[in-house]
């Protein structure tokens, strides 16, 4: 449900009904923004002085964003805002962990990604090896965050010029402890969480957000693309970084902090799915677009490997820990669910390349495709019976929250035994020559600078 109030006109005429009861202010202040944008359809030249976003102009005043503020918290509501009428968040209990310990595993949004030592068993021999070097090559930089934290920040603060109550968070693999430096970046654009009609309301807000884009000359190449997650696509011009941007998805930053924690639960986690998704992405089966994988799928089953071996690599942090990812938890308080849970201490002392060579072979010869659901959740596998929409589908993966098939891309029977088959190949080669090269030439893996 998205606030009281925003009443978007189609131009279909059907519309009145998405969003009733808009503020006054704020529908006069639309058709004001709507009219401006109207006139303002050429860009504006481009100058060298434009390379400084805080040069770049925007549709109004605004205040400078607050830095650091990846993972916003609620907007100011003093009187005389602009925004003091804004629907709040419900509020609902916050982990204990969060408030009465400290010195978890998880590094904070200020700190960014670290990586302390290896145990020397997990880096014991040339394929190992390979794995971390080439994680050390390509994980995401400090600086690389930054800069998608800083187009973030404007970006909330132009987008609130015509959306008051909006707020933009960073999602996806940029905090998730997965990415690497040529990630693409993941925003979530909030006006209020709860479900929301994709094909009409979120297309229609991406649409006017698309219009505000035109206006702004750090904004390039704006494309509205209708899944069924609508996404507006775009290019930061300053930093040079693709971002994608939804409309109320938010289940993507829930499932960001929980995967975060995962990523530093235990340190073997980062570098096997990086290299995971490079592999996967070089022999083409990382592209849900393209009816294949998508880098979430993907990290979905590596988790669901390193929990149910004989002796879990990773804990099950929903069952472990729930009051810390309660699905129900106020947006705002999520990234302090996980900040103090304490890494994991597992017996299983594989290294990188067993755990590698391992991945390849569960899903070439143990699980059972026709049969199985893969679950996160709740660390094993789910009958495909138990769920009479998941019968018929090739791949099934359950989202951690919302409980989704996050493989639903996997439709053509062709796709499907495409990705078995670079599961079986990579698996039977890996385990001759034992020489990452093999199924992921290093030499096509550097990272972009």
């Amino acid at each position: 449900m998205l606030p009281r109030g925003y009443v978007f006109s189609h131009k279909d005429g059907q519309s009145d009904h998405i969003f009733q009861h808009i503020l006054p202010h704020t529908v006069s202040q639309q058709r004001r923004i709507e009219a401006h944008l109207n006139v303002t359809k050429r860009r504006r030249d481009i100058s060298q002085n434009d390379l400084k976003r805080q040069c770049f102009g925007s549709p109004g005043p605004h205040n400078q964003p607050a830095r650091n503020a990846i993972f916003t918290s609620q907007p100011a509501t003093g009187p005389g805002s602009s925004r003091e009428m804004c629907h709040s968040y419900s509020s609902v209990p916050t982990c204990s962990s969060a408030v009465s310990k400290t010195g978890g595993c998880v590094p904070s949004l200020r700190e960014g990604s670290h990586q302390s030592s290896f145990h020397p068993s997990s880096v014991n021999d040339k394929l190992s090896q390979q794995i971390l070097n080439l994680f050390h090559a390509c994980e995401q930089q400090n600086d690389d965050l930054e800069k998608k934290e800083q187009c973030r920040a404007a970006l909330q603060r132009d987008i609130q010029t015509i959306l008051p109550c909006a707020q933009v968070f960073l999602a996806g693999s940029s905090l998730n402890g997965f990415g690497s430096r040529s990630s693409d970046a993941d925003l979530c654009l909030v006006i209020e969480e709860g479900k929301v009609n994709h094909r009409t309301d979120a297309v229609y807000v991406l649409s006017l957000v698309r219009k505000l884009f035109y206006t702004l000359s750090y904004i390039e190449r704006p494309q509205l693309i209708r899944a069924k997650v609508p996404i507006l696509k775009f290019r930061d011009r300053v930093s040079g970084v693709e971002f994608d941007l939804n409309f109320n998805n938010t289940v993507g930053i829930r499932n960001t902090f929980l995967l975060r924690t995962y990523a530093y639960v235990e340190k073997r986690v980062r570098p096997i799915i990086l290299v995971i998704k490079k592999w996967a992405s070089h022999h083409r089966i990382n592209d849900a677009s393209r009816g294949t994988l998508s880098s979430y799928t993907l990290v979905l089953m590596v988790l669901h490997y390193l929990q149910t071996l004989p002796e879990p690599v990773i804990p099950c942090l929903q069952m472990d820990y729930p009051e810390c990812f309660n699905p129900k938890m106020d947006l705002h308080l999520v990234p302090s669910g996980p900040s103090n849970i304490l890494a994991f201490v597992s017996k299983n002392q594989s290294s990188l390349g067993d755990l590698l060579l391992g991945f390849l072979k569960y899903y070439a010869t143990v699980f059972k495709w026709d049969k199985h659901v893969i679950s996160v959740r709740e660390a094993k596998t789910l009958p495909k019976t138990s769920c009479r929409e998941w019968r018929d589908k090739f791949i099934c993966v359950e989202e951690p929250f919302d409980r989704t098939n996050t493989a639903r891309a996997v439709h053509e029977k062709v796709k499907f035994e495409a990705i078995k088959a670079e599961f079986t190949e990579s698996y039977q080669v890996l385990q001759l020559r034992k020489d990452l090269n093999f199924i992921l030439p290093l030499k096509n893996t550097r990272p972009k600078r």
